[in-house]
């Protein structure tokens, strides 16, 4: 036992402790900003805002009408003065870069326009910043001679060649562009590759016929927002036109659109917090099943608008069965569209009902105090009907969510083989990397036999087992942080629990020899029943062991 007090040993376990206090570095998430709309000095005749119901040149049957309804609901587009939209008004150079300033306020600037700008758009020019912004982030470029020709009308290829540079799209095969476009051939060389990404993004519409490109026809206000809605779309700004409306069948598909309700929330950024929720409480399994499901889906936003650290509690293992009752209060048995839907009563999978209002005079849907901002989204197993709120039924207070269980005296409350908030207890496998000394099982290659058992929120002792010559008892009591995003493979989302610790180690040879022991590491939930940890470990046992476990455990 002398030498747990040699400086050799010092080092090592400070070596230890460095790789522990890695593992618990927080990991910091920047909350992406909300989109600043700036809206541009506009000329007289060029379009003012209006309310977006009277535009009455745009019928609910006219073909382009979701996508101009949908912009002109997020400020990017705007009617005229009289009330009209003039949907089949040709638009020109200018107006195209104001349209794009406007859907894309916050993108990053890949240039700069030289002094002085372009010659024929003098400072004043009402669309001048507008002009300056398109072609700083790339979506629009000039002429030779250093003019822009503001006044021009942007011919269709132009627009998708612009929405394909400013997005940074790539990819796409440009000899298979006859299979999708009659016309292909009519494609000017400079712009192939451009329009066989953009076609590959599905940010094409033709109307009114699918095939038929028209690339050197000038673009019309309707064509033009088709194409910003895909092309936000692509961002994941907005949700895919439903499959059930007419004016999805004008959009190229050059990639599927149809997946389950899971995959669908998780390829859009307004539902990343949604997606993460039903990883972490099992419900994604659930929801990525034939069903059908009508899944009323919460915002990033609308999650953000939670009570402070609501959010966080609800991701801690204490809080999953209310975070699973949260979760099914917004599902819904069978594939429920919006016309279908009527006031009153419906009932949710957590057998709660959800109040419905219809108010069909602005064709708007509310969901108890929750209003529909989207309808429609068509899976291939249910519908989704994304909304501003987050549901909660009846029997959950989330006010509630923020207090740590207590015993009776204020002293934390024990609870063997609880959840801790690093996550679920759990006993496994695991296999030892021995990195130096041999007096001990831990400094050699074995295996070994893991656990976890939580006693309180925050404190866990973790008994293993490390099999060889010299067998090895771990103990250590370990205090477990809350889980932080680490990434993503694919689709799948990982998060990490790190946990840091001390305890004792006892060698099993013929003289019983009992030791100091630290140890530190994270663990990794796997869904809801399998948990992958690694952890380094330093036994002061005769001579100082270090070692590292790698496994992965059946949660309980």
């Amino acid at each position: 036992m002398s030498s747990l007090f040699r400086w050799s040993s010092t080092k090592i376990a400070l070596l230890v402790l460095g790789m522990t206090a890695a593992t618990i570095a927080p990991v910091v998430i920047s909350t992406p900003a909300l989109s600043q709309t700036t809206v541009p000095s506009t000329p007289s005749g060029t379009p003012a805002p209006t309310s977006t119901v009277n535009l009455s040149d745009v019928s609910s049957d006219y073909w382009a009408r979701p996508f101009i309804q949908a912009l002109a609901d997020n400020n990017v587009i705007a009617g005229f003065p009289d009330g009209t939209f003039r949907p089949n008004q040709p638009v020109t150079r200018a107006e195209f870069a104001a349209l794009i300033q406007k859907a894309f306020s916050n993108q990053n600037r890949v240039r700069q326009l030289s002094p002085g700008g372009f010659s024929d758009v003098p400072a004043n020019y009402w669309a001048a910043s507008a002009i300056q912004n398109a072609y700083e982030t790339g979506f629009l470029a000039g002429y030779p001679g250093n003019v822009f020709k503001p006044n021009q009308e942007i011919p269709r290829v132009q627009g998708i060649v612009s929405l394909s540079s400013g997005l940074g799209l790539s990819g796409g095969d440009a000899n298979t562009l006859s299979s999708y476009y009659n016309d292909a051939s009519a494609i000017p060389n400079y712009a192939v590759n451009s329009v066989a990404a953009a076609t590959l993004g599905n940010l094409v519409v033709n109307y009114p016929d699918v095939k038929q490109l028209n690339p050197q026809q000038s673009l019309t206000r309707a064509e033009a927002a088709a194409l910003l809605y895909q092309a936000l779309v692509k961002q994941g700004k907005l949700q895919p036109i439903a499959s059930n409306l007419p004016a999805s069948q004008y959009v190229v598909a050059g990639t599927p659109t149809s997946t389950d309700i899971v995959s669908l929330a998780a390829s859009s950024s307004s539902f990343t917090t949604l997606t993460s929720l039903l990883k972490t409480s099992g419900l994604a399994d659930v929801l990525q099943q034939a069903g059908p499901y009508t899944v009323f889906a919460p915002t990033d936003q609308a999650f953000a608008a939670l009570p402070a650290a609501t959010l966080q509690e609800l991701q801690q293992p204490e809080n999953r069965e209310a975070l699973i009752k949260i979760l099914r209060y917004h599902v819904v048995p069978g594939a429920v569209t919006a016309s279908q839907l009527s006031s009153g009563k419906l009932e949710t999978v957590e057998e709660k009902p959800v109040n419905i209002q219809i108010d069909r005079a602005n064709n708007q849907v509310s969901v108890n105090n929750a209003r529909v901002i989207q309808a429609d989204v068509k899976a291939s197993n249910g519908i989704i009907h994304a909304i501003n709120q987050v549901l909660i039924p009846p029997d959950v207070n989330i006010s509630k969510l923020n207090q740590p269980p207590t015993g009776n005296n204020g002293t934390p409350d024990v609870t063997v083989g609880r959840a801790t908030r690093g996550g679920r207890s759990y006993i496994g496998v695991a296999g030892n990397i021995g990195l130096t000394g041999d007096s001990t099982a831990l400094g050699q290659g074995n295996f070994a036999v893991i656990s976890k058992v939580g006693l309180t929120r925050n404190i866990s002792v973790r008994p293993s087992v490390i099999f060889g010559d010299n067998t090895l008892f771990l103990v250590p009591v370990t205090l477990d942080w809350s889980p932080s995003t680490a990434g993503s493979v694919g689709k799948e989302t990982f998060s990490i629990s790190p946990y840091v610790g001390a305890g004792v180690a006892i060698a099993a040879n013929n003289n019983t020899d009992f030791g100091l022991l630290l140890t530190g590491g994270v663990d990794i939930p796997l869904g809801s029943k399998f948990t992958l940890t690694g952890s380094a470990n330093a036994a002061f046992v005769d001579n100082t062991d270090v070692g590292i476990l790698l496994g992965v455990g059946y949660n309980f």
